[in-house]
Parts: C-alpha cells; sequence; structure tokens
C-alpha cells in the first residue's frame, strides 16, 4: 500500500512550511502534521487569543481530515503544545466542541513554539474507508 499525500484544500501552492506534509494515509490511517493558526490562503499565521487560535488551528485540522475524506469523530490520538500551560482551560473549552462522540487520546504540554503562535495540534485518524 502506497502512502497518499492530503493537502489542506486552500494552501496556497506556493506557500512552503518545511520538509513535510499537512497528513499522509497509509493503511486507513491518517497522520496529521502539527497544525497551527494559519490562514492557508493567504500562507500567513493568524495570531490572536488562545480561542481564537484553537478555533482556527483546529478548523485547519477539520479541513485536512475532511479532505482526506473522515471527520474529526475519527480522530485517535491528538498532541498539543501550548506556548502558556496557563492558557490550559480556556484551549481546552474550544478544543471539547469539536469532537462529539468520544474524544481522542491526547498529550498536551507547554512548548516553546515558532512565528509567536500560541498552540500547535496534530492528530491521528482512523478513515471511516480505510
Amino acid at each position: 500500500m502506497d502512502k497518499i499525500k492530503i493537502t489542506h484544500p486552500q494552501r496556497n501552492p506556493n506557500f512552503v512550511t518545511g520538509a513535510y506534509s499537512d497528513g499522509v494515509v497509509y493503511n486507513g490511517m491518517l497522520f496529521l502534521s502539527g497544525q497551527a493558526s494559519v490562514d492557508f490562503a493567504t500562507s500567513k499565521f493568524v495570531l490572536g487569543s488562545i480561542e481564537e487560535e484553537t478555533r482556527r488551528t483546529l478548523d485547519n485540522i477539520k479541513a485536512i481530515v475532511e479532505t482526506a475524506g473522515g471527520t474529526m469523530d475519527d480522530a485517535l490520538k491528538s498532541t498539543v503544545h501550548l506556548k502558556d500551560i496557563n492558557d490550559f482551560d480556556k484551549f481546552n473549552a474550544v478544543y471539547a466542541t469539536y469532537f462529539t462522540g468520544i474524544k481522542p487520546a491526547r498529550t498536551t504540554v507547554q512548548s516553546v513554539l515558532g512565528e509567536n503562535i500560541k498552540v500547535e495540534i496534530d492528530i491521528v485518524f482512523k478513515l471511516p474507508n480505510g
């Protein structure tokens, strides 16, 4: 079985973010790279409150998983990096609204993040048709 590259549907083809794919599907699993508060159409990071950045980050994740044929409820495991762990409760309140069923297993840590972003999230999904 071959790997399949998944790209955010609004990604500007000239927006180069590094030597990685937005997502990779392999054997029915979707592995997302760390996503942040990015406007893929304009190729710019969009800074704001922890709630705003969390919402935009999860909207980006949602767009990528839907491009691959899945939904947020197909999430199995996420890793969250917060610039400030004191933002955890505000982050968590927004994060919880993106999953209607069993929430994915999750690790949340405080990290030094680039571009002055407040949150970065990666998630592993089991796609329904995989």
